[in-house]
């Protein structure tokens, strides 16, 4: 696609929105068009198979469906949508996106068990296999793949094969790992995935979905209808039968959905990983550099988000730190840990390790500013 004028680039290392290229923010500059019509059925159909194959999934057995809103509102069609009458749901609870499947539970009045854990660390996998176990009533396991707010990344591949064992079937947030880290949902032992386009894969804000074994869908068709918009049998259905959303699409975020999906297979599942990779390398040099912790032992972070502790002094102030950036380009975003200072920085977009590097010279000389002798001390 031909970009008329290049925008001004800003290196967002907050956890989404990510930063995208020219072309996806063109690809919004369309013809008004209704999407009712057959040209934009087409669209959303091939974006639903290339979603899909995103997570190498068989199209026979996996579909995806789009709803219009944040990555929460996923959440909420599977939870309200997949828990039979009279069953439960079990949520894997050691962070605060998988927190909010156990709120959402609530609002519904599903009934929940909570294996809640720590934050900073991994589930333990033994109390998890003795609750599913233990309790016939669990129909759905839910999980984070990458708990956006702390960096640790959860062992799903393992629970996954917990729930199957136990007739459960298994609904992971994907939301900052689909489009970035490699994912088979197949081989993860995964029966539905959630993801949003601001996140992996460098759209826009405003289209989110789950990838789904499809004769999980048609038999939640008998469960309560326990939500009217965010029904995944209903949007499902009309999908299937009409290839378009039930109610009105974020029309000009699909077709930069459409051309952030082009990009990512022109770049390759691989070669994405790889350079994220060396994202993270880079946030970890920087940091040393600087004199900085991360909260999260490194063996078990999603090498997509960095949670650091900030010093435990006066002299600090975020607001500070993030001006300072901002105003040159560069994005941060707070930690979501109550009772530690901290903050994160995430390789989510289209960013590179000479990105990173440009950051931290501007970091340096904010530290510098707030009154610091490089490297802090804590």
């Amino acid at each position: 696609m031909e970009v008329v004028k290049p925008v001004k680039r800003n290196i967002l290392l907050n956890p989404g929105p990510a930063t995208t290229s020219d072309a996806v923010k063109y690809a919004q500059v369309m013809p008004d068009i209704c999407p009712r019509e057959q040209e934009f059925v087409d669209v959303m159909t091939k974006v639903r198979e290339d979603l899909v194959k995103v997570v190498h999934g068989d199209t026979e057995k996996y579909t995806s469906v789009i709803f219009t809103g944040s990555g929460t509102i996923v959440q909420d069609a599977l939870v309200n949508s997949l828990v039979p009458e009279g069953k439960k749901i079990c949520v894997i609870n050691n962070g605060a996106y998988a927190a909010r499947m156990v709120e959402i539970a609530g609002h519904y009045n599903i009934d929940c068990v909570d294996i809640k854990s720590s934050t900073t660390d991994l589930p333990d996998l033994d109390e998890v296999k003795k609750v599913i176990e233990s309790d016939k009533d669990i129909a759905v396991v839910a999980a984070v793949h990458h708990e956006t707010g702390t960096g640790v990344l959860n062992p799903i591949k393992e629970i996954g094969r917990m729930a199957h064992d136990n007739g459960a079937i298994f609904i992971v947030d994907t939301i900052s790992t689909y489009g970035l880290r490699p994912i088979d949902i197949e081989e993860e032992n995964v029966d539905f995935v959630m993801s949003s386009a601001q996140k992996g894969l460098a759209g826009m804000t405003g289209a989110s979905w789950t990838v789904g074994n499809i004769d999980a869908i048609r038999k939640s068709k008998a469960y309560p209808t326990r939500s009217y918009y965010c029904n995944l049998f209903m949007q499902f259905d009309f999908f299937d039968r009409v290839g378009e959303m039930h109610f009105t699409p974020p029309v000009q975020t699909v077709y930069a959905l459409s051309q952030a999906l082009k990009e990512y297979f022109e770049e390759g599942e691989m070669p994405r990983w790889d350079r994220l990779q060396k994202c993270w390398e880079a946030i970890h040099t920087g940091l040393g550099e600087i004199g900085l912790k991360s909260v999260i032992k490194k063996d078990i972070q999603g090498k997509l988000v960095v949670t650091v502790e900030a010093p435990d002094d006066d002299k600090f102030d975020f607001a500070t730190l993030h001006d300072y950036c901002y105003e040159r380009g560069f994005t941060i975003y707070p930690g979501k840990m109550f009772g530690l200072k901290t903050f994160r920085l995430c390789n989510l977009g289209l960013i590179n390790e000479k990105d990173i590097q440009d950051f931290f010279v501007v970091a340096k000389e904010a530290f510098v500013k707030m009154g610091y002798t490089l490297p802090v001390k804590y």
